[in-house]
């Protein structure tokens, strides 16, 4: 299996798992699932994104994470305080943040590299 092929595969895995533990356990999140879900974000900040897309990554990435607040107060109370809105959006952070943080310290690695 090729690496960008596991590195969709992860992001996919990832997204589905941060449904499926928010509806199952919105009340309270195991650690175990914040573990395995900041492992697969460290996956796909390793593996899925090139160099290419670093900065788009990061802006989307972080616009994301930024709007999750508010987009997660809005849509509680759109569907009658669910909790699992909540949890959805707090896993999801987990996962992405990792992603996130890795690709940021790959650019700034790249950028530092050359001087």
């Amino acid at each position: 299996m090729k690496m960008d092929k596991i590195g969709s595969w992860t992001f996919m895995i990832g997204l589905i798992l941060a449904i499926i533990i928010a509806i199952l356990s919105a009340a309270a999140v195991p650690a175990w699932a914040v573990i395995v879900l900041a492992v697969l974000g460290l996956i796909v900040g390793i593996v899925n994104v090139t160099d290419d897309e670093a900065e788009k990554f990061l802006i989307a990435g972080i616009a994301f994470l930024l709007s999750f607040s508010a987009l997660s107060s809005v849509l509680t109370q759109l569907f009658l305080n669910w909790t699992a809105i909540g949890a959805f959006f707090s896993l999801l952070s987990v996962f992405m943040a990792p992603a996130i943080a890795i690709v940021a310290v790959k650019l700034l690695y790249d950028i530092t590299k050359d001087q």
